[in-house]
């Protein structure tokens, strides 16, 4: 969502605010969770995986690997412009993970990336951007991520 406001001397500027959810992260249209399962079933657009990467600062062939794309299948891809679904929900995994640093951090990008890359004890020692790999994991990085916005440490 983008809010306008006035700045001295009347010029408009453009504040972007933090994305809500993981298709605004994906730049996907999708405005409700059942639009968003159809845009998996669909198959995300190669520019998600791209903006995805984008947004993380890391290789493609790193999060390529995270959601289980090999290097070739990956040039595939990108010829065909599209994910296939299971690869689509795997990305979204990501970046659901990667929503859950943002809003744990109050939109602080650099925060939220330095916390999801760094090993962290609560998780066995490993980063939580890593245990996104698996749904198990990502889902322990929820859990942890709950647990801290409410004061839980242990």
């Amino acid at each position: 969502m983008s809010n306008d406001s006035i700045t001295p001397g009347s010029a408009r500027i453009r504040v972007r605010e933090a994305p809500s959810t993981s298709a605004e992260i994906l730049g996907l249209g999708a405005r409700s969770p059942l639009a968003l399962a159809e845009k998996v079933e669909e198959g995300f657009p190669i520019r998600s995986f791209i903006r995805l990467q984008t947004t993380l600062n890391i290789a493609s062939s790193d999060l390529a690997r995270m959601v289980n794309i090999t290097p070739r299948t990956l040039a595939r891809r990108k010829v065909q412009g599209r994910l296939e679904p299971d690869e689509s929900d795997r990305l979204l995994r990501v970046a659901r993970v990667y929503r859950l640093a943002l809003g744990l951090f109050e939109s602080d990008r650099e925060a939220a990336l330095a916390w999801l890359s760094r090993p962290n004890r609560a998780l066995s020692g490993k980063p939580p951007l890593r245990l996104a790999t698996t749904e198990v994991g990502a889902r322990e990085v929820e859990r942890l991520v709950t647990r801290l916005e409410h004061g839980v440490t242990t």
